[in-house]
């Protein structure tokens, strides 16, 4: 299968807005993990900072997966433009198994988040 170069190029609105959903999220998670200290620690403090290191890590592997998932992709649109197209398909498709696993990461962090909202509500509940 041959691909042209707007094959690739179609990815660059996708990765970007992923990559700026990624860093709204890491934002908001640094803004909650400053505000950590003004509060009174007990156990359930202890189970969200966890919770917060393992969302922290999710997102970083998500945001390197992604620009990678980019950089990748436009090395594929020069090795087309070159007349390289085997190698440009080959690395277009792993661009595209870089974005995957981006997202599956989002997925994993998202239910992180889930289980760091239950940990609140069972401290809300136990007070």
């Amino acid at each position: 299968m041959t691909i042209d170069i707007a094959t690739p190029a179609m990815l660059f609105p996708a990765i970007s807005l992923l990559l700026l959903a990624y860093t709204n999220r890491f934002l908001t998670l640094a803004s909650i993990i400053r505000n950590f200290s003004k509060e009174k620690w007990d156990d359930n403090t202890e189970a969200q900072i966890q919770n917060l290191r393992q969302r922290i890590q999710f997102i970083k592997r998500m945001q390197i997966a992604g620009v990678v998932s980019f950089f990748l992709c436009v090395l594929s649109m020069l090795a087309i433009y070159l007349t390289y197209q085997v190698v440009g398909n080959w690395i277009f498709a792993l661009s595209l198994i870089c974005l995957l696993y981006s997202l599956w990461m989002s997925v994993r962090e998202i239910l992180i988040s889930v289980e760091a909202l239950d940990v609140h509500l069972d401290g809300i509940k136990s007070k």
